[in-house]
């Protein structure tokens, strides 16, 4: 049997994958190099978004595969769905690796450091589109564990225990996940992704049994990826300990490798009806009100950020706790929304960390006056804490909140959708805290910089993105084919 092969398909993943072998190579070569590597990383992963950028256009293919298999047995899918994440998932890699080039680390670390950034953006584009239960897992996993040493490459204590952290929930998740996919075979017989698979399985009561659990353990598996609530304990931890740019990796890459490896699972199982993913709506639940809580009281910026994740896990995967034809595609439109905002505010705190050093830009108190110090970046930090309230004038936010709470209204699960309506005005009260600080009583650090060229730069790209994706919600949600 001869396995086929669609080259420009698979150049999302190949570009990151082949790039951190290519680093290893250059640094090997030339070790002094430094900071040159994350340029080098961040051109090979917009390489790699310029490549799955087809993928977006209505003419394409939906979905387009490879790796296939006489007589119809296609290892590697994606759809617009799919191709959107992939375009996230480089694009936020691209602004880490830019957000790190400024700053200064011992030359061999910045090699390690873009080296474990492609590897791991390379796992989070190729669990998109693996339709097989090994190269799900080994996806999933390369996303996963080169995080583990992102933070702990900071070499400090709290990036110690962050990344022991994080390290102990990686393991557990990987055990829950590969059992759920033991599960998953011993129930459908298949190692593929196959919907038909599913329903024969689902015909019969005790294979169905055996699939429900499969996908209760899948999904517990995920949850500690996602960050959501009782999964949630290794994020402020692991934020609070790594440094800011790797912060915004783990808030936004990664959360896009686990989602789209849930969606990979949500697809086959909605024939299983609403019983098999119950458990998705209890989870979204509690993290969006633990998430909020927890921010209300928090005083450090990045453990902030850390809930805010744990939050908005909640609202990413409310849709999937229904069966609705939407569900998926109002799932990712939610990410790439939550990605673009949480991207542009971990954007600002690099850039005032790197300004008037970490200490300042971690305490949310420190934040006081920021519109008369700098107004630039106070403007794009609000735009950025707006749109993941859902509030007017960020009208992207707001629309992407109709878009994950609609399919939920649509199924009538009305306890669920009282509950996200109440979290969404308590999301109000939190992200509103950071702003009174933006506009209170001003807090000069002691020894003020200018921004860096490369940082500023990317504020300005924020802040417009932001401002045309809220006048013209739909050139973002188009990448999902909303």
């Amino acid at each position: 049997m001869k396995l086929t092969y669609d080259w420009l398909l698979l150049a999302p993943v190949l570009f990151p994958a082949i790039g951190s072998v290519l680093l290893l190579v250059i640094d090997a070569v030339a070790p002094r190099l430094g900071r040159v590597h994350w340029a080098i990383a961040a051109v090979l992963l917009l390489a790699g978004a310029a490549a799955a950028v087809p993928g977006t256009l209505p003419s394409a293919d939906n979905p387009r595969r490879t790796l296939c298999l006489p007589p119809n047995t296609c290892l590697y899918a994606v759809d617009h769905v799919g191709v959107g994440l992939q375009l996230t998932a480089l694009v936020s890699g691209a602004v880490v690796a830019l957000l790190a080039l400024p700053i200064r680390v011992p030359a061999e670390r910045a090699a390690v450091q873009a080296t474990l950034v492609l590897a791991a953006t390379a796992g989070a584009t190729g669990v998109v589109a693996a339709r097989d239960l090994g190269s799900w897992l080994v996806m999933l996993e390369l996303a996963t564990l080169p995080a583990i040493a992102l933070v702990a490459l900071r070499a400090r204590r709290a990036a110690v225990d962050g990344a022991l952290a994080l390290l102990t929930t990686s393991l557990v998740s990987f055990a829950i996940t590969a059992m759920g996919a033991a599960l998953w075979f011993a129930a459908t017989g298949s190692a593929l992704f196959s919907g038909d698979a599913v329903l024969h399985a689902s015909n019969d009561p005790d294979s169905r049994r055996i699939l429900v659990l499969a996908v209760v353990f899948i999904v517990a598996g995920l949850a500690f990826k996602i960050s959501l609530v009782p999964f949630h304990a290794w994020t402020p931890e692991a934020f609070g300990g790594a440094s800011v740019p790797i912060g915004a990796f783990l808030a936004v890459t990664s959360k896009v490798a686990a989602l789209a490896a849930l969606l990979v699972i949500f697809r086959g199982v909605t024939v299983l009806g609403t019983s098999a993913l119950a458990a998705i709506g209890v989870l979204s639940a509690l993290s969006m009100t633990l998430g909020n809580l927890m921010a209300l009281r928090e005083k450090k910026t990045l453990r902030f950020l850390a809930w805010s994740t744990v939050s908005q896990a909640g609202w990413v995967v409310l849709p999937l706790a229904t069966v609705s034809s939407r569900a998926v595609r109002s799932a990712a439109a939610y990410l790439i929304v939550y990605a673009v905002a949480t991207l542009v505010a971990f954007i600002v705190v690099t850039a005032l960390a790197h300004a008037d050093g970490r200490e300042h830009a971690t305490r949310l108190s420190s934040y006081g006056g920021l519109l008369q110090r700098r107004p630039l970046l106070a403007v794009t930090l609000a735009l950025a804490l707006l749109t993941l309230m859902g509030l007017p004038p960020a009208v992207i936010g707001l629309v992407a909140k109709v878009a994950a709470i609609g399919p939920v209204a649509g199924s009538r699960l009305w306890v669920l959708a009282i509950i996200a309506a109440i979290n969404a005005m308590l999301g109000v009260a939190v992200y509103l805290r950071w702003l009174r600080i933006l506009f209170g009583a001003r807090k000069d650090p002691d020894n003020p910089e200018a921004l860096h060229p490369v940082h500023q730069t990317l504020v300005i790209v924020g802040a417009l993105a932001l401002v045309v994706t809220s006048i013209a919600p739909h050139s973002l949600l188009q990448l999902v084919g909303r």
